[in-house]
């Protein structure tokens, strides 16, 4: 499957198996500066103010063909990314199409991070 069936797969069993939380938001920018994007991402709200963090799913793709997130220059990136995220509050889930096999898992993870926020 590509990223995008991956992301498919994913938004389809949240809004099944979550019904009673927030949907995510897709292509979400965290970050003042840079460019970087969570796949999707809950945004920590409190009294309707918008706060540093939040819960965020990245899917990655092509972890067993050598993709752009496995390789070189891609993958630190990447380590990048998520220690900006980190440092700012956000709690990242990182979800490969092996882990999409069993989307309720993937789900009951997400729910987890969420009842916590």
């Amino acid at each position: 499957m590509t990223t995008s069936d991956l992301e498919a797969t994913f938004f389809r069993a949240f809004a099944l198996l979550a019904a009673d939380y927030p949907q995510p938001v897709r292509e979400y920018r965290f970050h003042p500066t840079r460019k970087w994007r969570f796949d999707f991402a809950w945004p920590r709200v409190v009294c309707g103010v918008r706060e540093a963090g939040g819960v965020a799913v990245e899917i990655e793709g092509g972890s067993w063909s050598q993709g752009r997130h496995t390789r070189g220059a891609g993958f630190s990136e990447d380590c990048a990314k998520y220690n900006a995220a980190t440092c700012d509050g956000w709690r990242v889930l990182r979800f490969t199409g092996d882990m999409l096999r069993d989307p309720a898992q993937c789900v009951a993870q997400v729910i987890e991070l969420l009842e916590t926020q």
